[in-house]
């Protein structure tokens, strides 16, 4: 075997799925996978999800906007009292159109559009927040991580109890977070940063319509979401980083969710 299964990372494994390996890397991990025969499964299962996305993106821009979303465009859906927010998120459902395929933490692949179900109105807030705050230098969060209250301070307010999922273990520290307006009452938004200055928003919001969604994926403009609803939370993380690094992420802010 040229390497030893503590050298191969879940990154070697995603960038094998997205085709990004070496010569030489690309044969540690064959090797791997040689001798872990649920690891390859587990991969193979993700090639067909990647297909599935291709498949989806064949004919970009083909889907109309739903209604329900135009409804929400022009105010007059219910539960929408802030007319400018839902305006806004119509605007971005606009470049919504098209997108996504997503796959479930628990399920199999899904192929429906990021424009369609429940969790398409919280993603598109989430990307909006993360394009105006990511790239703040003196202001990035409303309240530092350092703070005691503030996990407390964005649950009393959002109404739900949340976490600050610890992300250090994939080279994000948490910097802190921020109140933020959405359609249904408030949000909250933690932001992570790594090393290198790539900053990652955890957009988190009460679940009011009670619907669940598998665990979903879907990229816009250089950013990439994995987003979904579940029990009293809608939860979307958000980052300019490639989709095998993000579902690592995403993973992990899942486990530590449902502990």
């Amino acid at each position: 075997m040229t390497a030893g299964p503590q050298e191969i990372s879940e990154q070697d494994l995603q960038a094998y799925v997205d085709g990004w390996l070496d010569p030489a890397r690309l044969a540690a991990v064959e090797a791997y996978l040689a001798e872990h025969p649920d690891e390859a499964a587990r991969l193979a299962a993700y090639r067909r999800q990647n297909e599935a996305l291709r498949t989806a993106f064949a004919e970009p821009g083909s889907e109309t906007v739903p209604e329900r979303l135009l409804v929400a465009a022009r105010g007059q859906g219910p539960g929408r009292p802030l007319a400018w927010l839902a305006r806004a998120a119509a605007a971005l459902a606009l470049v919504a159109v098209g997108f996504g395929a997503g796959w479930g933490l628990r399920g199999g692949p899904e192929t429906s559009g990021l424009a369609r179900g429940d969790g398409a109105f919280l993603v598109q807030q989430a990307a909006a927040a993360h394009r105006v705050f990511s790239v703040e230098v003196r202001h990035p969060v409303e309240v530092r991580a350092e703070e005691a209250h503030l996990v407390a301070w964005l649950s009393k307010r959002v109404g739900v109890p949340l976490k600050a999922p610890d992300l250090s273990g994939h080279g994000f520290r948490l910097v802190g977070g921020r109140l933020l307006p959405a359609a249904d009452g408030t949000a909250a938004q933690l932001m992570y940063e790594d090393e290198a200055g790539r900053r990652v928003t955890a957009y988190m919001t009460a679940n009011t319509s009670g619907g669940e969604t598998a665990f979903r994926f879907a990229e816009d403009r250089g950013l990439a979401a994995f987003y979904w609803l579940e029990g009293p939370l809608g939860y979307a993380l958000v980052g300019a980083l490639a989709r095998g690094e993000l579902i690592a992420l995403a993973k992990s802010v899942y486990r530590q969710l449902e502990l």
